[in-house]
């Protein structure tokens, strides 16, 4: 990245080369400097530029169709990509000849990461279907929420959580039918009612002839690919419209920044190389685990290491089983690698790139596991679902991102860092941070507001406040967004706000994350109780335990487990407020800060 004032230019141009000088402030933008980003196609949909050999790009490896492509962690099952183009294909026609989904449906995948979560993405590709991924850990009411949005007319779940399916599938009157489990594991009674994948393929010959579902000159641009749900600051999670465009130009944007099939470097020190064998311990339903751990890995012609879910000892058993060389993780799970005991004892010598994203990773952790990983790529990332997700990375030609920084922008991307008194900032000021690229999402689902609030003009308000040194490198030094990352997960403080208030005790609440070792933020809850229980609470101290408890199982008993109060409950008079009403958090976490002793839970 080179400091200075460039011209504004529309990035889908595909031209970056150009950067006239204008003495105009307002015309400030920073440009990534990586290779310059061949456009793709706009007529193609995902499985077209993975599953098929035809498509032709610069970034696209080489690779033997009949090497490891996914392997499970647990059992060792093994698909070749040429095997998984079969099975997604298979699978498209199953799901054609049960259940019939037209181009525009949408099918919510309710599952755990499997070997077959590709395999249902990509065949509701190729039947025209959008793929709406969701956690396999939502309560009803979470999962009846999204439901209620995305209007799916068919849900894959999971032999674990059918009975939560069937309910929420009731509350908006999808019939049962319309549920499938991905696994044949009957371990309850409700998923004896419905059929599974396994079951219906076995019954399926293989058919290679079936074209999939084409698009025009374009479509690829309005055609939704995926509804990731993202929270935002006013509350309930918002489900982002990715395209299929939108996809695919993410993909190829990290394989051009990554120079994949280019011989940059000796073959040892290629950062991502057919045959590379990657962790697969993100969630697939999350973003950065969909994108990142699972589409990127395979279209790198790299082996996925499958985990059902995350396991700390049983990660680094595969690591040694599998000869894992790529860890792609939040930076929870880097804390793990330096502070676990175990990691001490294990044998890390294959790996040679670690990835972080998902929360800002601090320069003194950076250091750690440069000791953690002697000799490894490693570095820092950033995205957001509402990019689709990458933003920035480390470029090959740091072996070792800079300690703190997010990295530098991929190719084919733009952004703008906008100061509070609205003036564009220079190298080196902050404000907050505008992207602009192919990798820019269409906008929020069925919601026209919060989609004119965040996407403008063709930026994305990030809601991080950043800046950027003259290298190039990219720093997140604060949030506008009162998001609270746990795990990389986003919590909204506004959505547990609201769940607060309907406890029959709480006259008002706020929510702010506090740091944590491990989670790296966690939620907690300034409480303000109605005046006979404050009385009470006050007087007698195993009230107030018992009020605390109440308050506690009245989220954790309702909310997914990286929302529960876990920072602490704190009672207090009253909640600090802006004239406007608005809860100064600022003046909650001082006081956090202040204090010396530890919220109780």
């Amino acid at each position: 990245m080179q400091s200075g004032i460039h011209k504004a230019q529309d990035p889908r141009s595909g031209d970056h080369d150009v950067q006239k000088l204008y003495k105009c402030t307002t015309m400030l933008l920073f440009r990534s400097t990586a290779p310059p980003f061949v456009l793709p196609p706009d007529h193609l949909i995902i499985p077209d530029i993975i599953l098929n050999d035809d498509f032709q790009h610069p970034t696209k490896p080489n690779g033997n169709q009949d090497l490891p492509c996914i392997i499970d962690e647990r059992t060792g099952f093994t698909l070749t990509l040429r095997e998984l183009r079969e099975r997604t294909y298979r699978l498209a026609n199953v799901l054609k000849g049960r259940w019939n989904p037209t181009p525009g449906d949408i099918i919510t995948l309710f599952i755990p990461n499997h070997t077959d979560y590709p395999v249902c993405i990509w065949a509701g590709h190729l039947l025209g279907c959008t793929i709406a991924p969701t956690s396999p850990t939502l309560t009803v009411d979470e999962l009846v929420y999204q439901l209620e949005i995305v209007r799916p007319t068919l849900i894959i779940a999971y032999s674990e959580n059918v009975g939560t399916a069937l309910k929420g599938a009731g509350s908006i009157n999808l019939s049962a039918d319309r549920i499938v489990t991905v696994d044949s594991m009957q371990t309850s009674n409700e998923s004896a009612l419905v059929p599974s994948l396994p079951d219906l393929l076995a019954k399926e010959s293989p058919v290679l002839q079936f074209s999939g579902h084409k698009l025009g000159p374009g479509e690829a641009k309005k055609a939704i690919a995926f509804l990731c749900f993202s929270s935002g600051t006013t509350g309930k999670p918002k489900a982002v419209a990715i395209s299929h465009y939108n996809a695919i130009s993410n993909m190829l944007q990290a394989a051009t920044f990554n120079r994949f099939n280019e011989n940059y470097t000796c073959v040892e020190e290629q950062r991502f190389r057919p045959g590379d064998v990657c962790s697969g311990v993100l969630p697939s339903y999350h973003i950065y685990g969909l994108m990142m751990n699972l589409h990127i890995v395979i279209y790198a012609k790299m082996t996925l290491v499958v985990s059902q879910k995350f396991d700390f000892a049983e990660m680094l058993k595969s690591i040694g089983k599998y000869h894992i060389t790529h860890i792609i993780i939040v930076p929870p799970q880097a804390v793990l690698f330096c502070k676990h005991p175990a990691a001490k004892e294990a044998d890390l010598s294959s790996v040679r790139v670690c990835m972080m994203a998902g929360a800002p990773v601090t320069a003194e952790l950076t250091e750690e596991l440069v000791v953690r990983f002697p000799g490894a790529q490693l570095g820092q990332a950033f995205g957001m679902t509402e990019t689709s997700p990458a933003v920035s990375m480390w470029p090959v030609t740091q072996k070792v991102g800079t300690p703190g920084s997010a990295g530098q922008l991929v190719s084919g991307t733009v952004a703008k860092v906008v100061k509070e008194d609205g003036n564009l900032a220079k190298v080196g000021e902050s404000g907050e941070l505008y992207i602009k690229g192919e990798q820019v999402a269409l906008g929020y689902y069925k919601n026209e507001a919060a989609t004119k609030e965040v996407f403008v003009d063709g930026w994305v308000r990030t809601g991080d406040i950043a800046l950027f040194q003259a290298n190039g490198d990219m720093f997140i030094v604060d949030r506008v967004k009162e998001l609270i990352k746990v795990k990389g997960f986003q919590v909204a403080p506004a959505e547990l706000e609201g769940h607060l208030l309907a406890h029959q005790d709480v006259a008002d609440a706020a929510v702010i994350g506090i740091p944590h070792d491990y989670a790296g933020e966690v939620p907690m809850a300034f409480i303000v109780l109605k005046s006979d229980k404050a009385m009470a609470v006050h007087n007698n101290i195993i009230i107030e335990t018992e009020a605390r408890k109440s308050i506690f199982e009245h989220v954790s008993s309702t909310k997914s487990e990286h929302k529960w109060l876990t920072g602490g409950i704190t009672f207090v008079d009253t909640i600090p407020k802006s004239l406007s009403g608005k809860i100064l958090r600022r003046v909650l976490r001082e006081q956090v800060k202040i204090s010396q002793t530890k919220p109780k839970l």
